[in-house]
């Protein structure tokens, strides 16, 4: 007779210990984009919200501004760098196909060998990377996990297009997940819509890029309107459900933290989802732009530091884009 398998023993419990976050030096106003997609500043705040945001330079790369991100998070957790078990980057903008950006950030950082792999799941990774740490705690994979979300999407953002060049821009968030005393990562609502996976895509195949006379850097490109139609009103049916499985109602919520795509979407969910006045809503996107993946850390960092989330507070998080893929849970703050 076989001798029986050992499980890993986990916790019962994950949470969210520290977050962190990394801006480019670089502020761009609505001013420096407008001429090459013949707009304005006023046409750019009423379709987006959008006033200023980031282009990092060639020393903030995705593994720099990753890095700097995370000293923070874990800083802000306790943690050191040798405890952490496993890296999760979530990011669709590190040029390289192999290997990938959390092996060097986790190199960097000084962990002890930790497993370190990317997320492709553009701006919902950093909720798909958070539901990923939480199962490893519970699971016992691993103890400490820090979840990243990265980009820099100017690489691959044409300056002429008008549909996208004044939204993307770039930035990282980090956050360290570990054991809870308490429930405090709900559990994920999560999905994807390829019927629709073309309405946010990478405009050109690598293979054409290669075989044409005047290959350029391949781009994003979006179909705002459709876009704009299924965030606003299927992603707050997920916001919802996320609350309904966390076993919260929109009345105990303190904080919305919906990925930083565009103001008006943040306004249509708020009211489909009827939030009652006292729930902060994050509006990073009006200084940062949309920087996929790392908007909800970002913004979750920026209503920390701005006294809107405190410590203990209860948050929706939600975050939707290319595939189209989406992922929501309720987290406490740390």
């Amino acid at each position: 007779m076989s001798a029986p398998l050992q499980a890993d023993q986990g916790t019962s419990y994950a949470g969210i210990l520290g977050i962190g976050a990394y801006r480019p030096a670089r502020v761009v106003p609505n001013s420096e984009v407008v001429e090459a997609i013949d707009s304005s500043d006023e046409w750019i705040q009423q379709r987006s919200g959008i006033k200023t945001r980031g282009f990092a330079d060639d020393s903030e790369t995705i593994v720099a501004m990753s890095v700097a991100a995370s000293r923070d998070a874990l800083a802000q957790a306790g943690v050191d760098p040798r405890q952490v078990d496993c890296v999760v980057v979530a990011t669709v903008s590190h040029l390289l196909q192999t290997p990938s950006a959390a092996t060097a950030i986790a190199h960097e950082l000084g962990t002890d060998g930790a497993a370190a792999f990317d997320v492709s799941a553009a701006c919902a990774g950093f909720c798909h990377g958070i539901t990923l740490a939480s199962d490893m705690v519970r699971g016992g994979s691993a103890r400490y996990v820090l979840v990243i979300g990265v980009e820099r999407l100017s690489d691959i953002t044409s300056r002429t297009d008008r549909g996208t060049a004044f939204i993307f821009a770039d930035g990282a968030g980090a956050a360290v997940v570990g054991p809870s005393d308490v429930p405090a990562i709900g559990p994920v609502v999560w999905g994807s819509d390829g019927e629709q996976y073309d309405l946010i895509r990478q405009r050109e195949d690598w293979r054409d890029v290669i075989a044409s006379d005047a290959p350029v850097m391949p781009h994003l490109t979006m179909q705002g309107n459709e876009v704009f139609r299924w965030a606003s009103f299927s992603m707050a049916k997920v916001a919802l459900q996320a609350l309904d499985r966390a076993g919260v109602s929109v009345d105990q919520l303190d904080c919305f933290v919906p990925h930083q795509a565009n103001n008006r979407i943040t306004d249509a969910m708020a009211r489909s989802m009827k939030l009652p006045p006292h729930v902060r809503i994050a509006r990073d996107i009006v200084d940062a732009g949309n920087t996929s993946a790392a908007s909800i850390p970002l913004a979750l960092d920026r209503m920390m530091r701005d006294g809107d989330a405190r410590s203990g507070d209860v948050a929706l998080l939600i975050a939707f884009g290319a595939g189209l893929s989406y992922a929501a849970q309720v987290v406490t703050i740390p």
